[in-house]
């Protein structure tokens, strides 16, 4: 299943790792990833303070997510990414560099004044098309 990384000269380029938009054919199986945080499976957050280490993991569990529903990080054509502070725009961006490869899944990136827990900072939800098998 083609999935392609739409640009254009009519819309500014992206100053971050996602693209303006994605298509995808969509034959296949929809997945709507939950909003995920930097809580490790054994209840822990990971990377208190730390918006790597905190975004490293949400993409983790995010990668664990999708896998659990047969696919990739590579079947990711949209994010929604909420952050504490947007001053980690950088930060957060080279990291999802680590985990998110051409073409690049559309994405929105908002600040948010609280989340579930004071510790957070970032939180991601996702929607994935896999293959149809």
């Amino acid at each position: 299943m083609a999935k392609e990384q739409i640009s254009t000269d009519a819309l500014r380029t992206p100053n971050g790792h996602f693209s303006q938009a994605t298509t995808i054919e969509a034959k296949g199986k929809l997945v709507f990833i939950s909003g995920m945080t930097a809580r490790r499976p054994d209840g822990t957050i990971a990377g208190v303070g730390d918006i790597e280490a905190q975004t490293r993991q949400v993409c983790e569990n995010i990668k664990s997510a999708v896998a659990a529903a047969g696919g990739t990080l590579a079947d990711v054509c949209r994010v929604d990414v909420y952050v504490r502070n947007m001053e980690h725009f950088e930060a957060i961006h080279k990291v999802r560099r680590e985990y998110f490869h051409p073409p690049l899944p559309a994405s929105t990136m908002v600040e948010v004044t609280k989340m579930v827990s004071p510790d957070y900072l970032i939180e991601i939800n996702a929607i994935a098309v896999l293959p149809q098998a």
